[in-house]
């Protein structure tokens, strides 16, 4: 919010002014009605770690993330690049893998991995999308330095708290938008609706008919599920709900079973087909991926996206990016040792108390060890496991990441945060919802802003020109 010198940043002056004439106590009783509004509403995440069925409030914090018209940009024009050169790298990987004959990506990374599906080579998807649905988390270590440290191409969560967010902050400051110019976000269900009917499968007849499908009310994200069904206007399905009728998918209703065409799956592929893919499965539906390769519904995001997600395929991704594109990365990859290199885990190990370690198929923040925030027995058991299964793990640098400030109790205090911006690919093209979701790590410190790590979120401003 402010430069070294204490003075506000350009995005946050007319923010600040109205700061300045409001005391803390008020902000603390705002605080209040947005934690009755988010229970009201049964804003919720669950976490499986600790006690079945333990629900939690995710902490939202009212202090607003800006970003200027500039700087957004630069960034909405990296992600597009990023995001197009993802499809693109995944349709060759699923068809002539020209990227492995260049050798700009390794074979057996690809070969060896477990989130790639055989079973989608040489299919293509309706409209030619894989990643309907996109997060790219974004870090911030400087005035103008943005790096990107994943990307989420499977199933891509917390829309739902972008949006309500900015309607907790609409309903409670709405004195601030009328004073600031910021870029609405509420757009998002028509977008995702529009972008959805647009990849409809080439076997659907007359006006499409878009589901969510949801593993359950037990779902951590099971709040989001219903959440954009019912903003999209779309019909809410469990795999129970469906079934294969006449070559095609059905949901059972009162009037008798009606075919979906498009399906938002919240499904992981092992889970979508038990007569494909994992036959314990009892959240997907037996025999929709011989429907979908017949050509009669849509899955979004399609089968075998995880790839893409790959903790160690995302070191490559300068090079990804530059062999579909034609031109370097406008957003930079954090720096990252690949522990299945043999010098780099030599490194690695040397090195513990120092850097990040992520899983490379992990995801929720579970799995890694942030070195300086760890004591001596967890680097030692971190190493043990290292040692045992090099492939299964990257490292990165401790950024120096940004922070943003909280009302916490003493005031206003900085905090680390992250941002994940949300992007719809249809054939007609990128859309990218102006913001994202603001991630906080709301213990004083802390880098781990993961919700299920005890992180916050916060609405995010995009100032228009």
């Amino acid at each position: 919010m402010q430069d070294e010198n204490g003075v506000p940043r350009e995005p946050y002056t007319a923010y600040c002014d109205w700061l300045q004439d409001h005391d803390l106590s008020s902000l603390r009783r705002k605080a209040k009605e947005a934690d009755a509004f988010f229970r009201r509403t049964g804003i919720t995440f669950n976490v499986y770690s600790e006690a079945e069925a333990d629900e939690r409030l995710i902490p939202f914090d009212q202090v607003p993330r800006i970003i200027s018209a500039r700087e957004w940009a630069r960034l909405s024009k990296g992600i597009e690049q990023r995001v197009r050169a993802i499809n693109a790298f995944l349709h060759d990987i699923y068809h002539d893998q020209e990227i492995l004959k260049a050798g700009r990506v390794p074979e057996s990374l690809i070969a060896n991995n477990e989130a790639l599906l055989p079973e989608m080579f040489g299919f293509e998807p309706p409209g030619g999308v894989y990643t309907h649905i996109v997060g790219v988390d974004l870090v911030r270590t400087g005035q103008d330095e943005f790096y990107v440290l994943e990307d989420n191409a499977r199933t891509p969560s917390g829309v739902s708290y972008m949006l309500e967010n900015r309607e907790t902050m609409l309903h409670m400051y709405p004195e601030l938008f009328s004073k600031i110019p910021v870029s609405p976000v509420s757009d998002y269900p028509l977008n995702l609706r529009r972008s959805l009917l647009q990849c409809a499968p080439p076997g659907c007849e007359g006006r499409p008919v878009i589901a969510v499908l949801t593993p359950g009310i037990h779902n951590s994200a099971y709040y989001e599920h219903a959440f954009l069904a019912e903003q999209m206007g779309a019909e809410l399905v469990e795999g129970s709900d469906l079934r294969v009728v006449d070559g095609r998918i059905a949901m059972r209703t009162t009037q008798g079973y009606r075919r979906i065409d498009v399906l938002y799956r919240r499904v992981d592929d092992a889970y979508l087909d038990p007569l494909n893919f994992n036959p314990d499965s009892v959240l997907g539906v037996p025999g929709i991926f011989d429907v979908y390769r017949a050509g009669n519904v849509t899955i979004a995001n399609a089968p075998g996206t995880g790839i893409s997600d790959d903790k160690a395929l995302y070191s490559y991704m300068p090079d990804i990016v530059e062999f579909y594109t034609g031109t370097s990365a406008i957003l930079e990859n954090v720096p990252t040792w690949r522990c299945s290199e043999p010098v780099s885990l030599a490194y690695v190990l040397d090195h513990l108390e120092e850097l990040v370690v992520k899983e490379v198929h992990g995801s929720g923040g579970y799995g890694m060890l942030v070195g300086p925030a760890a004591n001596k027995r967890e680097i030692a058991a971190f190493r043990d496991k290292l040692k045992a299964k090099p492939a299964g793990y990257i490292a990165q640098p401790t950024l120096a990441l940004s922070t943003v400030p909280v009302l916490a109790r003493s005031g206003l205090a900085p905090r680390h945060v992250d941002l994940r911006p949300f992007v719809l690919v249809s054939p007609d093209g990128v859309n990218i919802t102006p913001g994202g979701l603001t991630r906080v790590a709301m213990k004083e410190g802390s880098l781990v802003v993961n919700s299920s790590q005890g992180g916050g979120t916060k609405d995010t401003w995009v100032l228009e020109d």
